[in-house]
């Protein structure tokens, strides 16, 4: 608990926590930066318009003829025309223009201290042409680099000559306005930005706690605790989501490693049960070739013994190599060539070569006429052959008595061994299906069994989708029971 606080508490330049707190906190500069400039500009346009818009109309609202008058006689300032006080009050210049080029200049603010501002007279003929200024206004810049506003308006009585009546704003101060707005806006959206970061971390904190527990519990799972959980129902369907999808991760690699426990262990014991498999039949090769070598050849009876024992540990290994293969190619390509055909008509046919293994045991089929059904007739032949073998094995070579019947439901068919003979151990039948298993060893080697069919069979009857069980008590025969699926 004390390492999840910490995580949250630590502020790691690398850390999630920390790049979407300084992103998150960048992306709201960014939109204050940009809200702060558009609105300066927007309101320094609006102000200039709003500015030209006052000063045309109070220039309009003067009569003409008071222009053409205060032109002409300029000591009487017209004070008495509150239209003119009033824009008096608003401009630093008023100047009259007429077409001839003249300029009057009707009033300068005492504050002013600058020459009139002049336009060029292309600008001026241009605004005898069409009454007005392009724009409405121009910005200029004066001596001291301030900006100044120069509006322009044509004006004149109908049977005088028409000027130009021209007034200048001075913007330092409607520019310090807004300058000082834009200031205030600025630390407005400083803590904005600094309340924002101090209320956002610590809820930030408490939406990285489920991923900061998901963090100590895969480092308690580096360290070697695969049975640890991630868990599922912190709150966050993204969060949740992860965690189900983890632990499913972690279930099938605990499974996988089991798995490969096992079949480390399965490889470690097969390898020492074919090591020990195939060096019996060898050192008794070897023993008997030592034998001949050493004179024995020259002696007829033994030289024939030897022979014939070398010749049966031969077929002895031989049938080894021969199920360690077919084991091996089962697990690397486990195919099967499936075709439809008559379960009780492929044991009728092999009845000659079961009777022959059987010797003078007796042998029983109870057969359904049809249960056609789709296998693999070579595979399914040795199934047959492995568990009548098998049954041979475990019966007296006289009073042995071996049933083979067949069954069918609507989705499988049943195929059943059995016999009278010595049984199983209790202890053994968990056993029955492993490799190398041989519950009397003496009895195995007198047929020359290495404890493979068993094994063979199971391969066989799974790749077919199907199931081997088997029933036995000691000293009351076995029974096995192979279901194969009707597809």
């Amino acid at each position: 608990m004390k390492a999840r606080f910490r995580f949250c508490r630590r502020v790691e330049p690398h850390s999630l926590g920390f790049q979407l707190l300084s992103r998150s906190i960048l992306i709201m500069a960014g939109l204050f930066i940009l809200i702060g400039v558009f609105q300066y500009f927007t309101m320094q346009q609006f102000s200039y318009d709003k500015k030209e818009w006052g000063i045309q109309s109070q220039i309009r609202s003067v009569s003409p003829e008071i222009w053409i008058q205060w032109k002409e006689d300029r000591s009487r300032g017209k004070d008495d025309v509150a239209a003119i006080k009033t824009l008096q009050n608003n401009v630093a210049t008023i100047a009259f223009i007429e077409e001839n080029g003249n300029v009057s200049e009707l009033f300068v603010n005492p504050g002013y201290s600058l020459p009139v501002p002049r336009l060029s007279k292309q600008e001026y003929r241009k605004i005898f042409e069409t009454g007005k200024m392009t724009d409405g206004y121009k910005i200029i810049r004066d001596e001291k680099n301030n900006p100044q506003m120069v509006i322009c308006l044509l004006v004149g009585p109908a049977d005088a000559e028409w000027g130009i009546v021209q007034a200048t704003v001075d913007l330092k101060e409607m520019l310090a306005l807004q300058r000082h707005s834009l200031t205030i806006y600025v630390i407005g959206s400083l803590i904005a930005l600094i309340m924002g970061m101090l209320i956002f971390r610590p809820v930030l904190q408490r939406t990285m706690v489920p991923l900061s527990r998901m963090v100590n519990t895969v480092e308690r799972i580096h360290s070697g605790n695969l049975d640890e959980r991630l868990p599922n129902k912190q709150g966050p369907v993204e969060i949740d989501r992860l965690a189900v999808a983890f632990n499913g991760m972690l279930k099938r690699i605990e499974t996988s490693f089991a798995l490969e426990k096992e079949i480390q262990a399965q490889m470690r014991r097969f390898v020492a049960d074919a090591s020990h498999e195939l060096r019996t039949p060898l050192t008794s090769i070897h023993g008997f070739l030592e034998v001949l070598l050493e004179g024995g050849a020259d002696k007829p009876d033994q030289l024939q013994i030897a022979l014939e024992s070398m010749y049966s540990e031969s077929e002895r290994l031989n049938k080894l190599v021969g199920d360690l293969l077919a084991l091996a190619r089962m697990e690397r390509s486990p195919d099967v060539c499936m075709t439809p055909g008559n379960l009780g008509e492929l044991i009728r046919q092999m009845e000659p070569q079961l009777r022959m293994i059987a010797g003078a045991r007796r042998i029983r089929l109870d057969l359904i006429d049809d249960p056609a059904i789709a296998v693999d007739t070579d595979k399914i032949k040795q199934v047959i052959l492995n568990l009548f073998q098998n049954a041979v094995q475990q019966t007296d070579p006289t009073k042995g008595d071996i049933r083979i019947s067949l069954e069918k439901s609507a989705s499988e068919i049943r195929l059943s061994v059995q016999d009278n003979g010595f049984g199983i151990k209790e202890n053994h039948i968990p056993h029955i299906f492993e490799r190398f298993f041989r519950g009397e060893p003496s009895r195995a080697r007198k047929y020359g069994g290495a404890g493979l069919g068993l094994a063979i069979t199971k391969s066989i009857v799974e790749l077919h989708g199907g199931r081997i069980e088997v029933e036995s008590k000691e000293g009351e025969g076995a029974l096995f029971r192979v279901y194969l699926p009707i597809k």
